[in-house]
């Protein structure tokens, strides 16, 4: 489980072809002595399990994760090039507090950035969503964008936008983010079973 608060921008050092799926270097500040061979992270919002892993210094450290064609197929990871920038999450411990919103790291699909509007030291950004992930979102509600626990400012049949802070734009790879991009999208897990239990009335 993750909660949505971004603790590392990395980058994407190394991509290695594989007939099963696409094993990836990530470049980190993260202490990888710090975490186990299997620990999960969230890259972008989509879990993947730590395979390789080496301490070498400062923001040179490095870990690998493999993305098999089904992760591929249906997150933004299949367009991920060396340099790319994305957001880390190290998995939520017992004990940490409770920043953002409860996420699996499983991505419900993508959403597409229609419209940025930059003002002051603020940015809002318009999403666009398959239809069938628009009924799971409403104003005022969680949604993890790219790994990023954010909060939906206003909704339009299958389109919202959420406002970025200052803050999160320093601390996040959002400042990169343009109309165009493509962008992961997990639905607030709460949303999801009060629909079913309509669902099933």
């Amino acid at each position: 489980m993750f909660t949505g608060i971004v603790s590392d921008v990395a980058t994407i050092a190394k991509i290695d072809e594989h007939t099963d799926g696409r094993k990836m270097r990530i470049q980190t500040v993260y202490d990888t002595d710090d975490f186990e061979i299997g620990a999960s992270i969230a890259h972008n919002g989509i879990c993947l399990t730590v395979v390789e892993k080496q301490n070498v210094e400062g923001d040179k450290n490095w870990f690998d994760v493999f993305l098999g064609h089904e992760t591929l197929s249906l997150t933004t990871a299949k367009d991920w090039k060396v340099g790319d920038k994305i957001n880390l999450e190290r998995s939520l411990r017992l004990q940490d507090e409770l920043g953002g919103h409860l996420v699996s790291g499983h991505v419900d699909g993508v959403a597409q950035i229609i419209d940025r509007q930059d003002f002051s030291d603020q940015c809002k950004l318009t999403f666009e969503v398959p239809k069938d992930l628009a009924k799971f979102i409403a104003v005022k509600g969680s949604v993890a964008l790219n790994g990023t626990s954010l909060t939906v400012n206003t909704v339009e049949q299958n389109q919202f936008s959420v406002l970025l802070i200052p803050h999160t734009l320093e601390v996040t790879n959002w400042h990169l983010a343009k109309a165009g991009d493509q962008i992961n999208i997990e639905i607030d897990q709460m949303a999801r079973y009060a629909a079913r239990l309509i669902e099933m009335q």
